[in-house]
């Protein structure tokens, strides 16, 4: 789904670039957003932080808890161990690496522990306003202390470590303590860019000025500073009702992962993520939190056809009408508040002011339109080998999106299906259908779509809480493509994605090939309007909540929670050794079976899958990139269990060469497969050539996708299938 980045908010940023090692990035923020319809009041002066609603708060966690009592698929009894649960969570959410809180703090919040379940069903919010009061406090000790440690030369001679893993630290028991993980996290930024500079230097094409280690220091510490003031600047910037987001989904996470709180904004950029389309000017933004700039122009857009602004450029003064409105600056903003400026309904104008590259400030108006984000689209290639082998084509499909709206100009499974037919009439004998990182979307559509491969029969059962399954089915009796089938999936598959990979296997209609398993995403969701919770219309809007209404199920009565899909054939993958997925979250519904149903098909079916396999671990085995993809497996699973990292300068360097010889192996490991031959359809040319940004990036996917060794492997599974297997059945 898309969210705007919160700095408050669950995402242990230091963890994450740890294990990411993007040493001179570390903490550098990049705040995304994408220019689209404002469906609530304009965006507040991000400056002015409004005052506390207490009767508008109070009613907003009434609406929660009655949507979560009356509606999700097993509702939580409110009582001391829900309030334990919600607590722990919560300090998790706000503080996970143990730097901001310390162990006083932590004892004051305690006092409350076992009453955040009388203050829910009192509408009060005393825990919530205490931990806001203490990180208050807190952002300004911290800040004073990261300044003072990054305002003098550092000693980098004591054998110090840091640990980076918040679970494996205590509270700390004092200020002094917590000074001293911000001056060990400070240390460890400041040498880690040091060390790359000093590996640059050494480098025999380096042209710049070399530096020594004192004046390197020196300079490290004033980017790291820089990056920390501007990182405190956007967490003082946000507001009471962003920091009560937080709280609001620590107690609906309890319930389940995927039950949470949408403020008004939010849910807006998940139609848009989840439609394809949205009505504004067709640009994407980014903030580094003083400037908002353009990165890219949708093609086709109101932007694109208006032809003044381009990547690069400064937003600099938004004004909602023609060029005599009045210009609000936004400099400084946060990204989310730009972009509410900017966004609008379909035939309004916006009139921007924009800094270009070379300097100079041009005023322009757009009027905006509906723009379509074609690039999350599904679409498709024919692939080859230039062995005279059969075609087969290749349907890549990023996300189940789908539009709810009456329109409803956006479909996946009707935009599959027209690719199977351009894929037909260009004679491809298989199809392989790639499900890789798609985390899914639309129930309906991943129904319709499986029904592209079957006579009718059922897809998939979905259980309420208090009634029996229902069975939904595919209902067409046309069979689209009734030839050999692969489903490509890896451990980001989840959801509507696992419903069509387990649909597939357990009809035996197509073979499912990818990593070890996927998400294990096995509850189906739908949102509620809150605002339908109350009568007051002086409260509203309230925003909506995504609430797990349903668990799915396999059509032979075993489940996807928890256990995801296996394929048939499995391939190595740099994350087959590192556990992601479901059971990594916190509070994940439990794994269970119900009843098979009836089921059969006469389309195509797999013969001999045992020698498919063989084959396929034969050439992998021999394939030297799929043995570094091993390994480099392996290798980032040992990286990802490592929490602490040496401060001694020399031990540094040590562990930091040792990453990078280790790393270095794998540098380049994909290269164009010679032989394997990847074309666009003619069909889509005209679509492609249109214009040059289409062009580029269709190039570049063309580029990316001859070095897929999974995808090539595919390939030579389905030409085994297409050649060596016993169809039986409907041709």
């Amino acid at each position: 789904m898309f969210h705007s980045f919160r700095p408050f908010g669950k995402f242990d940023l230091d963890k994450f670039f740890l294990d990411m090692k993007l040493k001179s990035s570390l903490l550098l923020f990049s705040f995304v957003g994408i220019v689209g319809l404002v469906i609530f009041t304009e965006a507040l002066n991000p400056f002015q932080k409004p005052e506390p609603n207490p009767q508008k708060e109070a009613a907003l966690m009434q609406a929660l808890l009655q949507g979560l009592n009356r509606l999700h698929f097993q509702p939580k009894v409110l009582d001391d161990g829900f309030s334990k649960e919600v607590y722990h969570l919560y300090l998790k959410d706000i503080d996970n690496s143990k730097r901001y809180l310390t162990k006083s703090d932590v004892e004051q919040l305690k006092q409350f522990e076992l009453q955040l379940d009388d203050q829910a069903n009192a509408g009060t919010f005393q825990f919530f306003d205490l931990s806001m009061q203490l990180f208050d406090q807190a952002l300004p000790k911290t800040q004073n202390w990261y300044r003072e440690i990054l305002g003098k030369p550092m000693d980098f001679s004591k054998n110090d470590l840091l640990e980076a893993d918040g679970k494996k630290l205590e509270w700390a028991k004092d200020d002094a303590e917590l000074r001293a993980r911000w001056e060990k996290w400070m240390k460890f930024e400041v040498l880690s860019r040091i060390v790359e500079e000093e590996q640059k230097q050494e480098k025999a094409d380096f042209k710049g000025e070399r530096k020594t280690f004192a004046q390197l220091e020196e300079e490290m510490r004033k980017k790291v500073l820089d990056t920390y003031e501007k990182r405190q600047k956007q967490i003082l910037k946000m507001d009471r009702t962003r920091r009560l987001e937080t709280y609001l989904n620590a107690i609906t996470n309890v319930f389940d992962p995927h039950t949470g709180y949408y403020s008004p904004r939010e849910k807006e950029n998940f139609d848009i993520q989840m439609s394809g389309k949205l009505e504004g000017i067709g640009a994407r933004l980014q903030s580094d939190g003083e400037k908002t700039s353009v990165t890219e122009i949708v093609p086709g857009g109101p932007a694109w056809k208006e032809g003044t602004l381009q990547p690069k450029d400064v937003i600099m003064k938004v004004a909602q009408g023609a060029t005599d409105a009045e210009s609000i600056d936004v400099m400084g903003w946060e990204i989310d508040d730009v972009v509410g400026k900017i966004r609008g309904s379909k035939g309004s104008k916006v009139t921007l002011t924009i800094r270009k590259a070379d300097g100079m400030e041009k005023v322009i108006t757009i009027t905006r339109d509906v723009v379509i984000m074609e690039e999350g689209f599904a679409k498709s290639l024919m692939l080859n080998s230039g062995e005279n082998q059969d075609k087969v084509g290749y349907i890549y499909l990023p996300k189940f999106y789908a539009d709810f709206t009456p329109q409803g100009v956006t479909s996946c499974a009707a935009d599959v299906a027209k690719e199977v037919e351009k894929l037909k009439k260009e004679n491809a004998k298989g199809i392989i259908l790639d499900l890789r990182g798609n985390g899914g979307g639309s129930l309906r559509d991943v129904v319709q779509m499986s029904g592209l491969f079957i006579e009718n029969g059922p897809i998939v059962q979905v259980k309420s809480r208090t009634k029996t399954p229902e069975i939904m089915s595919d209902n067409d009796p046309r069979v689209q493509w009734g030839g050999p089938l692969i489903v490509m999936v890896n451990g980001f598959s989840a959801s509507a994605s696992e419903i069509l990979a387990a649909a597939m296997q357990d009809y035996g209609r197509a073979i499912i090939v990818g990593s070890t398993g996927t998400y294990g995403k096995g509850t189906v969701q739908r949102f509620v309007d809150l605002d339908n919770a109350t009568g007051d219309d002086s409260v509203k809007p309230l925003g909506e909540m995504k609430l797990t209404i349903q668990k799915f199920y396999r059509i032979t009565g075993k489940t996807t929670q928890l256990d995801g899909v296996t394929p048939d054939i499995v391939l190595p993958d740099f994350y087959n050794f590192i556990d992601i997925g479901e059971r990594e979250n916190d509070y994940p519904l439990a794994s269970t079976t119900i009843d098979a149903v009836p089921f059969k098909q006469n389309t195509y079916r797999i013969g001999n899958l045992d020698k498919l396999k063989t084959d396929s671990e034969a050439r992998v085995a021999s394939d030297a990139t799929f043995k570094k993809v091993n390994d480099n497996a392996m290798r980032l699973r040992k990286q990802k269990d490592q929490s602490q990292y040496p401060l001694q300068v020399e031990k540094f360097r040590t562990w930091n060469k040792r990453q990078d010889q280790d790393a270095e192996q794998f540098e380049n490991l994909f290269l164009p497969i010679n032989g394997f031959v990847l074309e666009n359809l003619a069909a889509d040319m005209p679509q492609i050539q249109s214009d040059t940004s289409r062009i580029a990036r269709n190039e570049d996917w063309l580029k990316d996708k001859k070095k897929d060794v999974q995808l090539y492997e595919s390939f030579r599974i389905m030409q085994d299938m297409i050649r060596n297997t016993v169809a039986v059945g409907k041709q």
